[in-house]
């Protein structure tokens, strides 16, 4: 009876690692397809050029996001982003936000590495319609590690926007991590399909920024850039 145990788990362990390997070998290949559009011309540092508007891709090792200037090309936030969001207002007097999506225990309960826990990144791969902007409030991160530039023409920028935009959902905003961000109710779901990275290459590609066909993870967003 406890071979037949043993072989049972051992059984079942082996099927999780296949399915997780096959996972990242998908997930890998399909960061690895070319989809977005043409780069702008004039590449300079980060994909784009030396014209047009600077915007960056964030990376902290589990998610990324999207960094622009609050105002731009005629666009902005300040209709759904608001001061009075914040722990604490005066943040909002810096000229960048800081934008990703995801599952909202995951996102809240893993600001870091060491916070990921099993049962959270389970649930969250399983599914769930409970799903969040994170928003920050920061002066430009040029330089930063973890950062990458990319320019936009006005054409791409405003694409991009209103891509983001078009994830807000209503609701009230809670706070943040700390005195400078909030989380907001959003549109989507998330499963280990619709990754946090999966919807920063999207918004990427609706802007039509060089991207993989499809970005679970964060390398397959950022090797692009």
């Amino acid at each position: 009876m406890r071979r037949k145990w043993l072989r049972r788990i051992a059984g079942t362990l082996g099927a999780v690692a296949l399915i997780l390997l096959l996972y990242l070998f998908a997930g890998l290949a399909g960061g690895a397809i070319p989809a977005g559009g043409p780069a702008p011309p004039d590449r300079g540092g980060g994909v784009g050029g030396t014209g047009g508007i600077r915007i960056y891709v964030e990376d902290n090792g589990i998610h990324t996001g999207i960094v622009l200037p609050k105002h731009a090309a005629a666009m902005g936030f300040d209709d759904l982003v608001r001061a009075g969001d914040l722990a604490d207002p005066r943040y909002a007097g810096h000229g960048w936000l800081s934008i990703g999506w995801g599952d909202r225990a995951f996102y809240i309960g893993t600001p870091s590495w060491g916070d990921v826990r099993p049962a959270t990144v389970a649930a969250a791969a399983i599914g769930s319609d409970a799903v969040v902007l994170h928003v920050g409030h920061l002066p430009e991160p040029a330089g930063e590690p973890g950062v990458y530039p990319v320019m936009l023409t006005p054409a791409q920028y405003r694409r991009l926007v209103a891509a983001i935009r078009a994830s807000f959902a209503a609701g009230r905003p809670v706070h943040g991590y700390g005195p400078s961000d909030a989380f907001y109710p959003a549109r989507g779901r998330y499963s280990a399909i619709e990754t946090c990275n999966a919807w920063t290459g999207r918004m990427l590609r609706a802007a039509g920024v060089p991207m993989g066909w499809w970005t679970p993870f964060p390398v397959t967003v950022t090797a692009w850039l």
